[in-house]
């Protein structure tokens, strides 16, 4: 029952790293780039992954437990000016956990809704500087592990340089975990992403990261590796699909990203 109890809470913390910095989807890592004023993003994306995990070699019983996630998300971003964007994302999620052949958990139900306001406060010679601090708003139900039951708050510093054909994006980020369910509070975000644009309408991404554990219990952070494309078939649309690696045990195993924006 100890690993049982143990591989239950690791593989929801697995889960839990997810933050308020969007970026050009499949990409964790944000841009500091915004919409122009005026000017309207809307982004649907899509997730879904899986992690497992087998009771330690040498005990008494050979356990599995396996948690299947999958995430749908609908964005909005609005530039209020040139260099000013607000964003409202609203998540709807699944989650299924089974230990054995036993399921133990089986939920599904919109997530905390985030609303963000990015600005580009410097722009000069391909380096672009911007801040974006963020709010949750409890929309999830706290008992089915869809949301804090508290309003969360966050800040992000993000920097992009340009160098053709290339483009690189720093985040680092800091998020007040206010919650209900016994979660760490103060969680630290620090990732880098990298794009190369192939031709005219296609570019390769790559991306890295890690957070600090939102579960107490563990010392280990999440960390992720991620690669991808993002093609454009018309000048305002674009579609991407990624794949979402776990450096470790707190991360998800693996995740399949793909997603559609639309500018208007």
């Amino acid at each position: 029952m100890k690993f049982l109890r143990g591989t239950f809470f690791l593989i929801i913390a697995s889960h839990a790293f997810s933050t308020l910095c969007f970026a050009a989807h499949p990409l964790i890592t944000d841009d500091a780039g915004t919409q122009g004023k005026g000017k309207y993003l809307f982004e649907l994306n899509g997730q879904t992954g899986n992690e497992t995990e087998r009771s330690a070699e040498g005990s008494n019983t050979d356990t599995t437990a396996k948690e299947r996630g999958t995430e749908l998300r609908a964005a909005l971003t609005y530039g209020v000016i040139d260099n000013v964007d607000v964003i409202l994302t609203m998540p709807y999620q699944w989650k299924k956990t089974e230990v054995g052949d036993a399921t133990v958990s089986d939920v599904s139900g919109v997530a905390d809704i985030s609303v963000e306001v990015k600005w580009r406060f410097f722009e000069k010679d391909g380096l672009s500087l911007a801040v974006k601090p963020g709010i949750t708003l409890p929309a999830g139900d706290k008992d089915k592990d869809l949301g804090t039951g508290r309003a969360t708050g966050t800040l992000y510093f993000i920097t992009t340089k340009e160098i053709d054909p290339w483009a690189f994006h720093l985040n680092l980020g800091y998020k007040r975990n206010e919650n209900t369910v016994d979660e760490r509070e103060d969680i630290w975000h620090a990732s880098l992403a990298g794009e190369y644009k192939v031709m005219k309408n296609l570019k390769l991404v790559a991306n890295i990261g890690a957070e600090r554990n939102t579960d107490k219990s563990s010392d280990t952070n999440p960390a992720f590796i991620l690669g991808g494309f993002i093609y454009s078939m018309r000048e305002n649309m674009d579609i991407d699909f990624g794949v979402k690696g776990g450096l470790n045990k707190a991360q998800a195993d693996i995740t399949y990203l793909a997603g559609i924006a639309l500018r208007f």
